[in-house]
């Protein structure tokens, strides 16, 4: 019998900007200590973009790595699907400005906003059409300049969030590689508790608006936090049992990278030891929907993630929304 057709992620790249911004850094423009960020967060750095540089740039940028990595010519894409919540403008979709960036004249493409989970969200659509057969060549790219929404003003948010993209490519493969499962969900009643209340049409700009910072990350910090520690273990788990894999079998859990103490919990739900759980929030901070393509290619690049391992992807996100994919790496 023959074995049913996957989508597998078969290349991995990054854009990551060059500058540095420390908790030290940070020390000097704020009420904050760099004890304070860490043991809170586990942040001590994270990369900001140059005001030249926009989101497509990045995800150009790691959409160029992922196809080099995958040994592909950018003439073979045919869909690109970039998850941000920082597009380079209202319209048109950020994934149009990739694809004239690299040149994929065949490549559909569109944008999709879940905030930090949109990255497994654009996996999980983008896995099932490939294997319906419509795609065969796929970049899924997360990207997002979230230092641009940030309040440097606001201790409570500055510190936690950084700029950069990462991007997979998927085309099918045979059992038992591949995307596995995957499981999404959304609670628009927790809207409120992170969102940018300003520059759409319910709150549109205006100098009162930017005076009043609310063109800025407003954030409820505490229920978010209570919701991650639930949610991240909870939707594990059930994309675990949706493709009959038990934690004991999961190699590496990739979780998204907001905070050390909810991917802890997330992991301690799942009975995980840290070794296998992959950590570079500490570098990073929160990238939003680049926070696991970045991972994934970092795990990768670092040898913990080979060809046959199984993996969990999660995130969580405003919206609110969440989501995770199991894969079985096919690489």
């Amino acid at each position: 019998m023959r074995s049913k057709v996957r989508a597998g992620i078969v290349g991995v790249g990054v854009g990551i900007p060059d500058k540095v911004l420390t908790n030290h850094d940070l020390e000097r423009r704020i009420d904050t200590t760099d004890e304070w960020i860490v043991t809170r967060t586990g942040i001590r750095e994270r990369r900001i973009a140059p005001p030249s540089v926009a989101t497509s740039d990045l995800a150009a940028q790691a959409a160029r790595h992922a196809l080099q990595s995958a040994g592909k010519h950018a003439e073979e894409v045919d869909l690109i699907v970039v998850a941000t919540a920082t597009p380079d403008m209202p319209w048109p979709a950020t994934a149009c400005l990739v694809q004239a960036k690299i040149g994929a004249a065949r490549a559909a493409a569109f944008d999709l906003n879940a905030v930090c989970s949109g990255f497994v969200y654009a996996l999980w659509i983008a896995a099932q059409a490939v294997e319906t057969g419509a795609y065969r060549c796929v970049l899924v790219i997360g990207a997002d300049i979230l230092s641009r929404q940030v309040n440097w003003d606001d201790r409570a948010t500055c510190v936690l969030f950084g700029d950069g993209a990462g991007a997979v490519v998927l085309t099918p493969v045979e059992e038992p590689y591949g995307v596995l499962s995957g499981v999404m969900g959304a609670d628009g009643t927790g809207a409120p508790l992170l969102h940018v209340p300003a520059g759409g049409t319910r709150e549109p700009l205006s100098p009162e608006a930017i005076a009043r910072k609310r063109h800025t990350v407003h954030m409820r910090g505490r229920e978010v936090f209570k919701f991650a520690v639930t949610i991240m273990g909870e939707v594990s788990v059930q994309a675990l049992e949706k493709a009959g894999i038990s934690p004991e079998q999961v190699n590496l859990f990739i979780p998204h990278q907001a905070n050390i103490r909810i991917i802890q919990a997330a992991a301690e739900r799942l009975n995980l030891p840290m070794e296998r759980v992959f950590v570079n929030v500490d570098r990073y901070g929160n990238t939003s929907a680049a926070s696991i393509p970045i991972a994934i290619y970092e795990a990768w690049a670092q040898g913990r993630l080979k060809k046959g391992d199984v993996a969990v992807v999660v995130g969580f996100g405003a919206g609110l929304t969440w989501g995770a994919c199991v894969l079985r790496w096919a690489y």
